[in-house]
């Protein structure tokens, strides 16, 4: 409402316009320690659950990790049944070893040597069937666990968000309109809606993921140690190339990834300020222009897309490779000790699996901290929105008026916006019950803002204002405002029925009762010639309804809503001049007997009023009715000729 200078500085698309949808959540966060601890904070209320998570987290990893273990078991005791089937029967362990070493063949004899031999018996199957048995009891247990621990952590993570987005909404409810002002639209939506998002994405599968990777790691080093520690020093040496591969990829990555967001930004911009002003460019034979400028911005995001999503891309086969080459160093060492005697084959087979299952968490773990890295900066900056300065609280014990006659005063009131900017200084002015009181006076006067503090959408810096008597401080701010009545410039309508829609002026309201303020604004004739009558829904932007009607709409809303003091904020500037006579006639019959405030900028609209201010700078220059300031030849009859001149010529003449 307020008619201020922004400071802030005008793109392409308006005044501080962002996008929300073109906005990415931020990659960095200002104070990762901080703001970390302040969102873990945030899961107090689940530490119960919390540590149910980390349980099962700790079985469904002990389990996973066995498996490959029971595994080598299965793969030992088959190995062994087929050499002891090639084995002649009828002789000892000891007599194969001894006639192999007597034959020159030591090292197949030391391997034969560690292994539970008996010639010619061959596998046994019910064996290996009882061990695949106890795997297929661990693999599901360690499922069991898992989705547990899934289904714990998703009902934690949507609770944590359930309580901030409450928090978040309340902190809304709070904050003054200068806030609102001073911060683009697109940003604040994007801190309610992207950022959260953001946060609960990363929190229901990231916590999950970096227990389960460090848990999975640890326990995966701990059973490769026991089998062989060379073999665990090999996979060891895989970790520090493959981290250093993995950051090395992911810093030029991220550079092309902040480029094809950028370019995103640019081209959905475009896209939107093309189709706003379809047919302005269609006028104006810019349809090629747009085609090549978009092409041309199209190009960027391509080159910007294919580079980042190429380089990030990297990662995983780089990863493979490195994989692969401990693979084959694992595999062919590990061959040598099996053939020594050193280790079994079971105890390989079990190792190359868990040099698989070492590397995946590695990865992963580094693949999270970057989501985690994410989703703290998300944090950060719904943090700000929450720590943000509040409006000043209500009075404890505050004066309530049920019922007003209007009188309302200002007393030496003084205001400005920014510190170095005075707006309003020293006003005073009196408005008796019942009297419509007009404010003209070009952009930037002060006549939106006498309005904001009105209604405490600001307070003033010194003075006060009354209304019968009662200091405006002195309420609260809900029992302040609903003393008032809105009809404002530019209409507002939700998605849902035209009933709905004036119904939203009073709680409760009956049938007849939205009919009757209808037919008070004008409306109920138009609506009964709309196929579903007062049922007929109205879109998201209100497109199926003129803009008149829209303005006939919220007027009946204001009828309804039955106010004791009216403010009508241009009411009638956007319509043609039809619709302004019947919007005239409407706010004429819902003016009467109220204490009414007129904006205007169109001296037409308010020639009937009783007392026009005329303001300038934030002061009251002028005062009177309509032939009184014209008879004073000042700043109002320059307003007015300015609009009339030819008339003003005619009837001086």
């Amino acid at each position: 409402m307020s008619e201020r200078r922004d400071p802030r500085p005008r793109g392409p698309m308006g005044r501080g316009f962002a996008h929300p949808g073109m906005m990415a959540p931020p990659a960095k966060s200002k104070d990762f320690r901080r703001s970390a601890l302040r969102l873990a904070g945030r899961l107090r209320p689940e530490l119960p659950k919390l540590v149910l998570v980390i349980a099962f987290a700790i079985a469904s990893v002990v389990f996973t990790i066995v498996g490959p273990r029971i595994l080598g078991h299965a793969t030992n005791v088959l190995f062994e049944g087929v050499i002891s089937k090639r084995l002649p029967a009828g002789v000892t362990k000891r007599e194969v070893i001894a006639g192999l070493e007597a034959r020159g063949q030591t090292r197949l004899a030391e391997m034969l040597a560690s292994m539970p031999l008996t010639p010619g018996r061959g596998v046994d199957l019910a064996r290996i069937e009882r061990i695949l048995a106890t795997l297929v009891i661990v693999y599901l247990l360690s499922s069991g666990f898992a989705w547990m621990q899934q289904y714990l952590m998703a009902g934690i993570g949507q609770r944590t968000m359930f309580r901030l987005r409450r928090d978040v909404d309340h902190k809304l409810g709070r904050l003054p309109l200068r806030y609102f002002d001073d911060h683009p639209r697109g940003d604040l939506l994007s801190r309610v809606t992207n950022d959260i998002d953001n946060i609960s994405t990363s929190l229901g599968q990231g916590l999950t993921q970096i227990v389960t990777s460090v848990l999975t790691i640890l326990g995966v080093l701990i059973l490769m140690l026991t089998i062989s520690p060379l073999l665990a020093a090999i996979s060891l040496v895989a970790v520090p190339l493959s981290f250093v591969v993995t950051v090395a990829i992911a810093k030029r990555s991220q550079r092309q990834f902040a480029d094809q967001w950028r370019e995103t930004g640019d081209v959905d911009g475009f896209i939107e300020e093309m189709f706003t002003g379809h047919e302005i460019v269609k006028v104006f034979g810019k349809q090629q222009r747009a085609i090549e400028t978009f092409e041309a911005q199209n190009e960027r995001l391509f080159r910007a897309s294919f580079r980042a999503q190429f380089i990030s891309g990297i990662i995983q086969p780089s990863m493979m490779f490195i994989s692969n080459l401990n693979y084959v160093a694992i595999a062919v060492i590990g061959g040598l000790r099996v053939t020594s005697g050193a280790l079994s084959l079971g105890d390989v087979v079990a190792f190359i699996q868990y040099a698989r299952q070492f590397t995946q968490p590695i990865t992963q773990t580094a693949s999270i901290m970057n989501v985690m890295q994410s989703a703290v900066a998300s944090a950060e900056r719904v943090f700000e929105l929450l720590d943000e300065a509040e409006e000043e609280p209500d009075p404890e014990r505050p004066e309530v008026l049920t019922r007003t006659r209007g009188h309302i005063a200002f007393r030496n009131v003084s205001f400005r916006y920014l510190p170095d900017t005075p707006l309003i200084q020293e006003l005073n002015l009196e408005v008796p019950p019942g009297e419509t009181v007009a404010i003209v006076g070009p952009t930037g006067a002060g006549k939106t803002t006498l309005v904001n503090l009105l209604l405490r959408f600001y307070d003033v810096d010194q003075g006060t204002i009354e209304i019968d008597g009662v200091g405006i401080r002195c309420m609260t701010r809900s029992g302040l405002r609903r003393l008032f009545g809105m009809v404002l410039q530019d209409p507002w309508l939700f998605h849902g029925t035209i009933r709905e829609n004036i119904a939203y002026g009073r709680e409760g309201a009956t049938e007849e009762e939205i009919q009757a303020a209808a037919r008070a604004a004008r409306v109920d004739h138009f609506v009964h010639t709309l196929p579903e009558g007062y049922d007929t829904v109205i879109d998201d932007d209100a497109s199926n309804v003129s803009q008149g009607e829209k303005q006939l709409l919220t007027i009946a809303r204001a009828f309804l809503a039955d106010p004791q003091i009216l403010i009508l904020d241009e009411a009638t500037s956007s319509v043609d001049t039809r619709t302004e006579v019947l919007i005239q006639q409407a706010m004429a019959e819902l003016m009467r007997g109220r204490t009414s405030f007129v904006i205007a900028h169109r001296l037409s609209t308010i020639r009937g009023a009783r007392t026009i201010l005329v303001m300038n700078h934030g002061s009251i220059i002028e005062q009177g009715s309509h032939q009184e300031l014209l008879a004073r030849r000042g700043f109002y009859y320059d307003l007015y000729r300015s609009q009339f001149a030819e008339a003003l010529e005619e009837t001086a003449s």
